[in-house]
């Protein structure tokens, strides 16, 4: 499976952004999807995961309770709601899909351990 980001762009301390991640093949129920992020000069950073079935979401503490990730098989889309958005939310935002590992590994897992990635897509938070 191959995966892509859209709905990235600029808003401004406490506005909402929705992240889109949109992948082809026919096998993507079967996939785990996460949203990592990351800024210059730091490590890629888990944000959000969801487990194959759509049923089970994890959330970095730095989200929680802001972040929804949603799985929708029937359109092959992963989505990320972001609201209350804070100027350190600021980063290129990066969808993974895993099929290789246990969902409780998965939001455990080092991103240098996953292989599926989109290009990215820039979300900038102004204060």
């Amino acid at each position: 499976v191959q995966v892509a980001e859209s709905g990235g762009g600029s808003v401004q301390a406490g506005g909402s952004l929705r992240l889109s991640c949109t992948a082809s093949g026919n096998d993507f129920v079967q996939f785990t999807m996460g949203w990592f992020r990351q800024t210059p000069g730091k490590e890629r950073e888990f944000v959000a995961g969801i487990n194959w079935s759509g049923t089970t979401p994890s959330y970095a503490d730095s989200v929680r309770g802001r972040f929804t990730i949603s799985k929708l098989d029937t359109e092959n889309t992963v989505h990320l709601q972001m609201n209350s958005l804070k100027p350190e939310d600021t980063a290129v935002y990066y969808c993974n899909a895993d099929n290789s590992r246990s969902f409780s590994n998965y939001v455990k897992s080092s991103p240098a351990s996953l292989a599926i990635w989109g290009q990215g897509t820039q979300v900038t938070v102004s204060s």
